[in-house]
């Protein structure tokens, strides 16, 4: 407008200002850094995420409602799913920091847009910057014309560089899958790198991925695949679909082929790759191997004729099933009568056994025993409750691994 009103526009410095980052992956992480340069100091909120590896990314770890508490600027940098949808909503944004800034370039929904409205009206929340709505382009414009508001249509890709990035990238993709490589950013799925016969081996992973991570207490550390017999040209898509069941319990359907070796680097979980040594009594035979902060469970398996996997093994027991269904195991003392006890209390509930498969440790000084139950039906928490509360049962995990 021609004017030069200097004290107008008055601004604040990001220096010595704190910023909490919602959803510390990868990159939030990278915000983080770039915030660093400004001698911000960081904190972060992350379910998946623990203590430790967030203070390994230079972030000190603090739970949603006391991040919005002492943060002067909050970025959010998750993807939109059942558990973030409205992360921020009528209950959480008035926690914000007065005067405290909010930027969401990550997805439209995760945030009570109505409510950021009345904040924003109100000055609790001095400003947003905005990059996604609910609704993209937006019904109503109240929001992304606020004063307090910097709005853009969803650019975070809309750079000459980035377009370059993802023309280079798409056809570098194109070339790794038709090399039959899951090593890509993006590729359509079901994906057989090896042709048909690969996809047992693959489904077979999963499955005990998912198995272990039932199974598992604490934050997941490591994941470890160890191949003996298995053809090379496998080990690196049954890697990744062991990786991705053994983050699906805690991700859900937000982790698939593509993404999940990106998420588990992103949330600090070490992958490695063993061409294991020594019989194991299969010419063919797949451990998935977890390692948490409590403690460190294996699931191996192989594949019988027609490409019917098996699981061969759970830690030092060995015990033969097939990983589909509804599971309950049961690690219990070495006495008689556990098995009967167990049926009991099912039968009480009126779920049906459908198979049980039982093994002792193969240790003299092990006195335990482990039962895999096949049930038709997945318990409810007041029957594992009552299982659990048997003289000799040490634990009892559902574990649900459809039929997929």
């Amino acid at each position: 407008s021609g004017q030069w009103n200097r004290k107008k526009w008055v601004g604040a410095e990001l220096q010595g200002k704190t910023l909490g980052i919602i959803g510390y992956g990868r990159i939030g992480q990278q915000v983080a850094r770039r915030a660093r340069a400004f001698d911000m100091k960081i904190v972060a909120y992350d379910p998946f995420l623990s203590d430790d590896v967030v203070r390994r990314a230079e972030a000190e770890p603090m739970e949603l409602d006391d991040m919005l508490a002492v943060a002067d600027v909050v970025t959010l940098h998750v993807p939109l799913t059942d558990e973030t949808r409205n992360i921020l909503d009528a209950e959480r944004l008035p926690k914000m920091k007065e005067g405290s800034l909010l930027i969401n370039c990550a997805r439209g929904g995760t945030v009570d847009e109505e409510t950021l409205y009345g904040l924003l009206e109100s000055g609790h929340i001095a400003g947003a910057g905005l990059d996604v709505f609910a609704k993209e382009p937006p019904d109503d414009y109240r929001l992304a014309q606020h004063p307090r508001v910097v709005a853009t249509p969803h650019l975070g890709a809309q750079t000459q560089e980035a377009q370059v990035r993802i023309s280079t990238q798409t056809a570098r993709m194109v070339v790794a899958a038709l090399g039959g490589s899951l090593e890509v950013s993006a590729v359509n799925l079901p994906f057989r790198p090896a042709g048909s016969g690969g996809t047992p081996w693959l489904r077979l992973a999963e499955k005990l991925g998912r198995l272990a991570s039932s199974l598992a207490d604490g934050e997941l550390n490591r994941v470890e695949v160890l191949f003996h017999g298995v053809e090379d040209n496998l080990h690196v898509p049954v890697s990744v679909a062991a990786i991705k069941g053994a983050l699906t319990r805690s991700m859900g359907e937000g982790v698939n082929y593509v993404n999940a070796e990106s998420i588990a680097v992103g949330r600090g979980v070490e992958t490695r790759r063993v061409i294991a040594e020594g019989q194991t009594g299969y010419p063919n035979q797949l451990q998935v191997r977890l390692v948490t902060e409590e403690r460190t469970v294996t699931a191996a398996g192989t594949l019988f004729e027609d490409g019917d996997g098996r699981v061969v093994a759970l830690d030092d027991y060995r015990l033969e099933f097939r990983p589909k269904g509804s599971l309950l195991v049961v690690r219990n003392e070495d006495v008689p009568g556990v098995v009967g006890q167990l049926g009991t209390v099912l039968g009480d509930a009126q779920i049906n056994i459908a198979e049980i498969h039982l093994a002792r440790g193969r240790k003299d000084e092990d006195r335990h025993a482990l039962a895999v139950v096949r049930l038709d039906d997945g318990p409810e928490s007041s029957v594992l409750d009552r299982v659990r509360a048997l003289p000799a049962v040490i634990s009892a995990d559902p574990v649900d691994l459809g039929d997929a």
